[in-house]
């Protein structure tokens, strides 16, 4: 089947080079991304007043060029400039000396007796990254302020105070409740703290098209990517949809092994078996008595398995680790999760026979499991997500996705994605159980190993976004409801053939 287009996303390195690719003639691409963000403040616009904060720099000159519209269109615009009108680069200086040439004045502080139902956020663009002090953070300080008292807030390419490339807030940030991303979508606006800051996101591409001007490494996963879903002919039976099996549930843990489980169920396996690692596992489950529960010995000399999911509740034993090694031998997929990921970090054995895998491996880390794969800490992991997805992709050889707001999927050889479902209900216990059991269903039925991923992912959260929407959370979700959830939207999208 042939994988839908997805959105590029680029860092600002990517977005310096695409400036340079594009040479346009005439009409430069800042007075294209002045007149976009006017067109969008005037539909936020609900009346007349509008502030707008010009900073030192191009996304100043952004600001200015929106403003010499606004004002144009009968708004009353304030701006309010944080720079030196010298030390301006030439496009955004040409657009301060427009903006006056068309009656503008410049302010140096937001009047206290104009009620703003729209403020534009122009400071600083995608090239900040440190924090913002003195002035600029009493501006941004000042701005969300407006933005509690109902002004909205329109941010030019990025909120200030963001960072475009890894979504971490540098200190103080403007809280947006809208942002236009000019020529292409930055990473930083849908992960770590960037959907809390930047809002509704809207994209003007100003006329270029990003991915024949410089292809990129990275890309957005959205409801674009349930056109991978397989529909299943009427004439099918359970062999043909795989048999999975599922390695973990050390004693206390159960639970983990058989949430996973029932997540493979659920998204269309067609036989799970389960191999316990606990003292004394229960023989069958009587709330998914269709799960097959097997000594992990027994699982692990089945011929018949498709893929293999190791980590949900396998804890930290000898026993644990002996297991692992030898799944890790297998000529299987594999899905590692959990305590898998914490027994590979602390033995190099286990990394060596992860090294010498030829077949898909596919590892579903959060942060701090990144962190000790990595040997590094967790706030390192964070402080730039994409950078640590595929150092460890890299280092393993296998596909990667960092969870989190905005997960990093992330690809050997360089590749990264990143997803746009989930809320924050997600952060509950067993929610990466269903998640690795999920992924594992999707490579037992015969994805490769990027769809399985990609899709598994995607599912997940939009699955948990349609519970969110229906009442049933964000607070108080659960994992095993996620999985109900997770066939319900399978089953939308792929119908039943030959049904009208």
């Amino acid at each position: 089947m042939k994988p839908p287009v997805l959105s590029p996303l680029y860092q600002s390195v990517g977005i310096r080079a695409l400036e340079q690719a594009a040479r346009v003639g005439g009409e430069s691409l800042m007075a294209r991304a002045g007149l976009a963000a006017a067109e969008f403040a005037r539909e936020l616009a609900t009346g007349k007043d509008v502030l707008v904060l010009a900073g030192p720099g191009n996304n100043g000159g952004d600001a200015f060029e929106a403003a010499v519209h606004l004002k144009r269109w009968f708004f009353r615009v304030c701006v309010v400039f944080a720079g030196e009108r010298d030390k301006l680069p030439a496009d955004a200086r040409a657009a301060l000396a427009r903006w006056e040439a068309a009656g503008g004045s410049l302010s140096g502080r937001i009047p206290a007796d104009t009620r703003f139902c729209l403020a534009v956020d122009g400071l600083f663009g995608i090239g900040l990254a440190r924090p913002l002090s003195g002035p600029h953070a009493e501006l941004a300080q000042a701005v969300n302020v407006l933005a509690g008292k109902g002004t909205r807030i329109l941010a030019l390419d990025c909120p200030s105070g963001l960072n475009a490339d890894t979504g971490r807030a540098l200190g103080t940030v403007v809280h947006a409740t809208h942002t236009i991303s000019f020529i292409a979508l930055k990473p930083g606006l849908l992960m770590l703290d960037g959907p809390d800051c930047s809002g509704e996101i809207r994209l003007a591409t100003l006329g270029l098209d990003a991915s024949s001007l410089s292809p990129a490494k990275g890309h957005l996963v959205d409801a674009r990517i349930l056109a991978l879903l397989q529909h299943r002919p009427r004439n099918f039976h359970k062999g043909r949809a795989g048999t999975l099996g599922i390695l973990g549930g050390a004693t206390g843990m159960v639970g983990a092994a058989l949430l996973a489980g029932g997540a493979a169920l659920k998204s269309g396996t067609g036989k799970v078996l389960v191999g316990l690692l606990a003292d004394n596992p229960p023989q069958v489950d009587f709330t998914q008595p269709e799960l097959m529960l097997r000594t992990p010995l027994a699982l692990l000399d089945d011929e018949g398995l498709s893929a293999l999911v190791v980590g949900p509740g396998l804890g930290r034993r000898d026993a644990a680790s002996k297991a692992l090694k030898r799944a890790l031998g297998l000529e299987l997929p594999l899905v590692l999760d959990a305590d898998a990921l914490n027994l590979i970090a602390a033995e190099r054995p286990l990394q060596q026979a992860l090294a010498k895998r030829s077949l898909p491996t596919l590892l579903t880390p959060h942060p701090a499991e990144a962190a000790r794969l990595l040997h590094s800490e967790t706030a390192d992991v964070q402080a730039d997500r994409i950078a640590a997805a595929l150092r460890l992709a890299e280092r393993t050889r296998a596909l990667i996705v960092l969870k989190g707001n905005g997960s990093v999927i992330a690809a050997p050889d360089g590749r990264w994605w990143i997803n746009t479902s989930g809320n924050p209900g997600m952060a509950s216990a067993g929610m990466g159980d269903v998640l690795a059991g999920l992924a594992g269903s999707l490579l037992a039925q015969g994805y490769d190993a990027g769809s399985a991923l990609q899709l598994g992912v995607y599912l997940h959260g939009a699955a948990a976004d349609e519970l969110a929407a229906s009442g049933e959370g964000p607070v108080g979700l659960t994992a095993s409801e996620v999985t109900g959830a997770i066939r319900r939207l399978v089953n939308r999208r792929t119908g039943v053939p030959g049904k009208a």
